[in-house]
């Protein structure tokens, strides 16, 4: 690859392509060996959906890091990559086996840590301070949480892989424009995987991809958003990785507050995410999806913006970014989706696996 214009759309289109076309024959299969999401519980559709949709993502993006590396002649370049494809795919794997099976949750946030420690291990994290320990402690905690909370925004058809894709969007955009070709290039591929899933995932939704792909999704835009550079220092670096994310942050901390001040579990599953209250409020599924896609559009946009000014005026507007969203929240908190009088819901390690399962469809 030499880092011309051309090869970004062409590797969006190829791996958005071949996506489109594997992800019918993970459908297939998954039909095949009755590996379907049956409706019930907190689960909002109505039939059997097949949710092997992660392994087509899986695949794509594999088979386009792999090309990617070889091409590329660097070896400690190849090694990394090839590491952190490792390390994705191992999640994926787990995530795979947690919705066959369900994994117990200190086994999944196990293999969360283990995956997050070996990204650091090829030099990759997120780097704020000049203490080595705490950085390290600082960058397992940003992978395991924006990973699971991708896994909690796959809550409604379309919702999680459209946003990873304006996830990847927006880190292409920022690292093409700071000559970061690599990330860009590994960016636009996601993006592209994303999109031509979300051919068959758009409500409603002929196939999930299941906590494999979400896990896979998060865990990639976790590491993608800190191997962005900035001339404006070690903070702005920190910054930008946090707004591109912050939707699927913002959907987490929102049913966080609102089921703890409910007095429920934190990780009790339930219709009470962002989508779900704007359904409540009475737009259909492809609206509520969509207007969260303008608003993440929104912040995508200000996020480029805010990685080209000073770190004053990038400080200036991720406030108002995140003023924007603290208003939002306060308004959705005010929308009712839990049932009068129910109290309390089951205990913390009884939904753990539920809400982590991602199970919440519309």
């Amino acid at each position: 690859m030499t880092g011309a214009w051309w090869e970004y759309p062409a590797v969006f289109m190829a791996t958005a392509g071949l996506c489109v076309v594997l992800t019918p024959w993970a459908m297939k299969w998954a039909v095949h060996w009755n590996l379907l999401d049956h409706p019930g519980g907190h689960k909002s559709h109505d039939a059997a959906v097949p949710y092997l949709g992660g392994v087509a993502i899986v695949a794509t993006f594999a088979s386009a890091v792999i090309i990617v590396s070889l091409l590329w002649s660097p070896q400690s370049i190849q090694n990394e990559l090839l590491v952190v494809l490792a390390a994705a795919v191992f999640l994926a794997l787990v995530g795979l086996v947690d919705d066959l099976r369900h994994v117990s949750p200190l086994w999944r946030i196990a293999a969360e840590i283990a995956a997050a420690a070996v990204v650091w291990s090829v030099g990759a994290g997120v780097i704020v301070t000049t203490s080595e320990t705490l950085n390290m402690g600082l960058t397992v905690l940003w992978f395991v949480g924006i990973t699971n909370a991708f896994n909690l925004l796959d809550n409604m058809d379309g919702l999680a892989a459209g946003i990873a894709a304006i996830s990847g969007l927006t880190i292409f955009a920022i690292a093409a424009t700071n000559g970061q070709f690599l990330v860009g290039v590994l960016a636009v591929g996601l993006a592209g995987c994303a999109i031509g899933f979300l051919r068959h995932n758009y409500h409603p939704a002929r196939i999930y991809m299941g906590d494999g792909g979400a896990l896979f999704l998060g865990f990639l835009v976790a590491y993608l958003g800190v191997k962005l550079r900035f001339e404006g220092g070690r903070l702005v670096s920190a910054l930008v990785p946090v707004l591109v994310c912050s939707v699927a942050i913002f959907d987490t901390t929102l049913v966080t507050i609102s089921r703890l001040a409910t007095r429920r579990s934190p990780f009790q599953g339930g219709q009470d995410h962002v989508s779900h209250r704007l359904v409540r409020l009475g737009l259909p599924v492809p609206v509520a999806v969509g207007t969260i896609y303008l608003g993440a559009i929104g912040i995508g946009i200000l996020t480029y913006v805010v990685s080209g000014v000073d770190p004053k005026a990038a400080w200036v507007l991720a406030g108002l970014i995140g003023a924007t969203l603290v208003v939002g929240g306060g308004f959705l908190l005010t929308v009712p989706v839990y049932p009068e009088g129910s109290g309390s819901g089951p205990s913390i390690a009884e939904n753990y696996l539920d809400d982590q399962a991602d199970s919440e469809h519309q």
